[in-house]
């Protein structure tokens, strides 16, 4: 249900460019046209700046490049996404606090997002650095009606929104490293992280956690990743709206989502193909008890990787440690 709040910014938002009256708001509303100032109060604090005329009302003159619930949502053309947004400025990690919010019940599409994670989590419990204000860092609470073994498949399809949202910069390949890094320049600008809560037969909650690089400079990123770490500014050479990409990222997924639970993984899946790094070149792969090169082939339903065996036979591999470079 849409707070008073999600529908004043609604009203605003439709009435961009023209006075939307304070008796108009209050009806819509149905709140005291005190209540509608002091709402506007609390949206200046935020850094939108209001225009108020007697005899014309409200509209919105500017709204703010700093992240908040009310930004986020400010011009958010979605169905269910985001409607439920919880902004922190500083977090360990935007999925433990997911994982909370989940717990109480919080509804599917929520999304959790911080300015900075003090200790952000990347897979196989590494540390992803998440610089303040200079890039993306949040989660999203999903609550799909598939089964437990298919959650892999929602963090192939964030790899694909992710390069989707990538491409449309100019100069800019996007590629997906298997099996979710984002690489541009052959250096990693994004990555994924998924965690789930489930029954033996039904997902309780899913959490994607996505960690986008925007606009840090070289120097922004401590030396012992500089090698191997981009971000979107450095490829650009420009500085970009972080509160813009993160609803262009939304958008994005909530449409990809939505034909996934239409169309299931086909579709996903030869996208995840078409920016699949190194697919049709060689590979070298370390796996317990052995060593080799082989082509590599795509992935298959389950996200693992396909290559071939010693002997030129498909193989699928769910764990291995790749030489990618």
């Amino acid at each position: 249900m849409e707070s008073t709040r999600d529908r004043l910014i609604n009203l605003l938002a439709e009435n961009e460019d023209n006075f939307i009256s304070g008796q108009a708001l209050s009806e819509s509303l149905n709140i005291s046209r005190n209540a509608v100032w002091k709402h506007m109060k609390d949206l200046e604090k935020d850094g939108y700046e209001i225009e108020a005329k007697p005899r014309k009302g409200y509209r919105i003159k500017e709204n703010p490049e700093k992240l908040s619930s009310n930004t986020i949502k400010w011009g958010l053309d979605s169905k269910w996404i985001a409607k439920t947004v919880l902004h922190k400025q500083t977090v360990e990690s935007t999925q433990t606090i997911a994982h909370q919010a989940a717990r109480e019940n919080a509804p599917h599409g929520t999304i959790v997002v911080a300015d900075e994670q003090t200790n952000g989590k990347g897979r196989m419990n590494r540390t992803w650095h998440s610089s303040k204000d200079k890039g993306i860092w949040l989660s999203i609470i999903l609550r799909p009606e598939i089964p437990p073994n298919h959650a892999t498949q929602l963090t192939l399809l964030t790899a694909t929104v992710l390069a989707d949202v990538l491409n449309t910069f100019e100069n800019v390949e996007p590629l997906i490293k298997w099996p979710n890094d984002i690489l541009l320049n052959r250096k990693k600008t994004a990555g994924i992280l998924t965690e789930m809560q489930a029954e033996q037969d039904r997902i309780q909650y899913i959490l994607i956690g996505i960690g986008l690089n925007v606009n840090q400079s070289i120097s922004d990123l401590s030396e012992d990743i500089q090698h191997k770490a981009t971000s979107l500014r450095i490829e650009t050479k420009k500085e970009w709206s972080v509160k813009k990409i993160i609803q262009q990222l939304l958008t994005t997924f909530e449409t990809a989502y939505d034909g996934y639970m239409d169309e299931g993984f086909g579709p996903v899946k030869r996208k995840w193909e078409h920016y699949g790094f190194k697919i049709g070149e060689n590979i070298k792969i370390n796996t317990f008890n052995d060593n080799w090169e082989a082509k590599f082939l795509g992935i298959s339903e389950e996200g693992a990787l396909v290559t071939e065996s010693r002997d030129g036979k498909p193989v699928t591999l769910y764990s291995a440690e790749i030489n990618w470079f």
